[in-house]
């Protein structure tokens, strides 16, 4: 690839020499465009997603075709992030702290 194909700008082309000695041309220099050419490939790649959508398993068969999605069990609810804490809690939770850490008599 030459210059004028990566920058598109015009290049100056100086005439053919010609191979004896004492010849005289007459052509005019010319002065040409560049341009990119594009190369097309003949065995192009997909991209990623392509292919996996290209060659991913299908349902063919017909019982397969008409099985749903699989039916789990709901999930049980996610305790809450933040608990709102009164004074009154906190006085409970306080008591029930000083209760667990006192020693065991043996």
């Amino acid at each position: 690839m030459s210059a004028s194909a990566i920058f598109g700008c015009r290049l100056f082309t100086p005439p053919p020499v010609c191979s004896f000695p004492g010849a005289t041309t007459t052509a005019r220099p010319r002065v040409e465009y560049g341009g990119l050419v594009i190369e097309n490939s003949s065995r192009p790649q997909k991209k990623a997603t392509a292919h996996h959508r290209k060659s991913r398993p299908k349902k063919t068969q017909p019982w397969d075709v008409k099985r749903g999605p699989c039916v789990y069990p709901p999930l049980p609810e996610m305790p809450s992030e933040w608990t709102l804490v009164s004074e009154e809690n906190a006085a409970a939770a306080a008591a029930v702290v000083a209760v667990e850490a006192e020693p065991v008599p043996a």
